[in-house]
């Protein structure tokens, strides 16, 4: 005799739950469920940065179960990977703006960078993520790694110039610092002043680290 519950002979057994994936609704984890997943990470770390949001906090602006978030996108970290990836779209298109180098590589690199901090669509996303990696060890390496394989090491490979990566590193935070005293601190004069002035300063010394010698 069988020590569990009786069956009638022939009736199958229950099925066996899809591992990996929480048991929810159907509408809850159909089509769109990562996209929405994704975008209240966006919301949740721009407005509570890296440190105060939670998996939790992510599945509830989404509407969705947290281990529906760790079947999409794994771990906190893997999350915020994820959200800052879609946030930096635009920045990611760098090298190909600067694909050839040339006499204006220098100018070209400080306008394009420009052009995004300027629009304050782009603008406040980039400000969340800047606050996260500036005060969260973690934060910074997700947004180290990005932009050093997405961004900085495709630049380096157009250039023909000895110590090409650290030349863009030199380029690039020359950039981030200025970023940083016009829009984060918002220091003047640079805070206020036109950025063709900026630009017009910045190109040459943006073209020395590139190009020259």
């Amino acid at each position: 005799m069988s020590g569990g519950r009786d069956e009638a002979p022939g009736t199958p057994p229950p099925p066996a739950r899809r591992r990996g994936r929480p048991a929810r609704a159907a509408a809850e984890a159909g089509p769109g469920a990562r996209d929405r997943i994704l975008a209240a990470a966006r919301t949740e770390f721009a407005a509570r940065g890296y440190d105060k949001t939670s998996v939790r906090g992510i599945a509830k602006a989404a509407g969705v179960d947290a281990a529906l978030v760790h079947h999409y996108f794994g771990t906190k970290e893997q999350v915020f990977a994820a959200a800052i990836e879609l946030t930096f779209a635009p920045a990611l298109t760098m090298p190909d703006a600067l694909a050839g180098g040339g006499a204006d590589v220098g100018e070209r690199m400080a306008r394009f960078m420009f052009g995004i901090w300027e629009n304050p669509v782009s603008r406040q996303p980039l400000l969340a993520i800047m606050r996260s990696a500036l005060t969260n060890d973690t934060a910074a390496a997700v947004l180290r790694g990005l932009i050093e394989r997405r961004m900085l090491q495709r630049v380096a490979g157009e250039l023909d110039v000895p110590d090409p990566e650290f030349r863009v590193q030199l380029a690039a935070g020359h950039l981030m610092g200025i970023a940083v005293l016009r829009y984060v601190i918002k220091m003047d004069p640079v805070a206020s002043a036109d950025p063709e002035e900026i630009i017009a300063m910045v190109a040459p010394t943006l073209q020395r680290y590139l190009t020259q010698p």
